[in-house]
């Protein structure tokens, strides 16, 4: 059977992370989402995969090359152009991105599975495919039911008592919403959806495509169902999602590593004194990384390789990614650290080295210069307040 991963965007929202990395590529304890995807499809029978890509494409290609090694054929589908040498994204949407991969060859030609590449997911797939045959359904959107005060940070979805879709309320206030069924942006399709999409032309999903079945009465359908959903649309979703992951919420997702003490896992070789220093799990220390003594680590916390963490710093409830440098005596409490920018849980960023905070966060492949007197007195004077 055949799938669609859509890997295109730029994932704005979840910047600083998308400026190096695709959104299919942010790693979940060091594995990138659109793996877990991939082998999802590959439990339910799908065994032939097209990615649609452009930001950072070359970053999401040369990870999974043609599939074998994660025993699915993949190929891909560039959408952008070539100036002065570079590879220059410009992404057609994503009902676009369909469109054009079928006007080159007509690869869906029967039932196929659409899947946003940002979301760690543990569907059944077979059944959802079941229920889409027997509605007759020329398209599904599989939806989660969520609280009804958490409505208003999805798109919900309105269906009649037969499960056919009548309605889209994108992100309502909560006294507005007419459902709490949600879009999970997970699809399911019929060749003759492509009757629907224009060729050569910007089409999205949701914003194009959805809203023309309703008005043209077409039968598409929606079935909520009950499965872990990880959408990783924002920074602080992806904060959520790491200490899930540690705190065991999600189960299709193991600590990777050795447990080392009740909570604590490590990779290899990672250099840490562990009567010195006080940790407290679940913790999740990458290779290579070390830790000097009187370092406090409170879980769920997780840090990358080849980081260091140096005396007398705290990382408590945090993300850092690999190759990051905590000066002596930082405090970082409910934050995430990647390159040069440290995030807090609602998503507000620091430049550190715009804010000249270098001397607390650095890369550990850049030598740190020695402070000066009056350097080291004002770095005194900020030691101990949260970053």
């Amino acid at each position: 059977m055949k799938a669609m991963i859509l890997a295109a965007g730029k994932g704005t929202r979840v910047r600083p992370i998308t400026y190096t990395i695709p959104k299919p590529m942010i790693p979940i304890l060091q594995k990138p989402v659109m793996e877990f995807l991939l082998e999802l499809l590959r439990q339910h029978g799908f065994t032939e995969v097209m990615v649609n890509v452009s930001h950072l494409a070359y970053e999401i290609e040369s990870y999974f090359r043609d599939g074998q090694r994660f025993g699915v054929q993949i190929a891909y589908s560039f959408e952008g152009r070539i100036v002065d040498g570079e590879l220059v994204g410009e992404a057609v949407g994503s009902a676009g991105g369909m469109r054009r991969i079928q006007d080159f060859s007509p690869f869906f030609d029967d039932t196929f599975v659409v899947l946003c590449g940002d979301a760690l997911i543990d569907l059944d797939l077979t059944e959802a495919l079941r229920w889409h045959r027997e509605k007759g359904s020329i398209a599904t959107i599989i939806m989660k039911d969520v609280p009804r005060e958490e409505v208003s940070s999805y798109g919900v979805v309105v269906t009649d008592e037969d499960g056919r879709i009548k309605k889209f309320q994108e992100k309502p206030p909560v006294e507005e919403a007419l459902s709490t069924s949600i879009n999970t942006g997970i699809y399911i399709f019929e060749p003759e959806i492509f009757d629907y999409i224009p060729s050569g032309v910007p089409f999205d999903i949701g914003g194009d495509l959805f809203p023309k079945l309703v008005e043209n009465e077409a039968p598409f359908y929606g079935i909520s169902m009950d499965f872990q959903w990880i959408d990783i649309g924002k920074v602080p979703d992806y904060w959520q999602a790491v200490r899930s992951v540690l705190t065991g919420e999600v189960k299709n997702v193991a600590i990777p590593g050795h447990e080392v003490a009740p909570g604590v896992y490590t990779g290899i070789n990672v250099n840490v004194n562990w009567d010195k220093v006080d940790i407290k799990g679940p913790v999740y220390i990458g290779g290579m990384t070390e830790i000097e003594d009187g370092a406090t680590i409170i879980g769920p916390t997780m840090i990358g390789p080849n980081c260091h963490i140096c005396t007398g710093a705290t990382v408590d409830n945090s993300v850092i990614f690999d190759y990051s440098r905590l000066g002596p005596g930082v405090r970082l409490v409910d934050k995430l650290v990647f390159g040069r920018y440290c995030v807090d849980k609602t998503g507000a960023s620091i430049d550190v080295a715009a804010a000249a905070l270098d001397w607390l966060i650095t890369d550990t492949r850049v030598d740190v210069p020695v402070e000066t007197p009056v350097e080291q007195q004002a770095i005194a004077e900020l030691l101990g307040s949260d970053i």
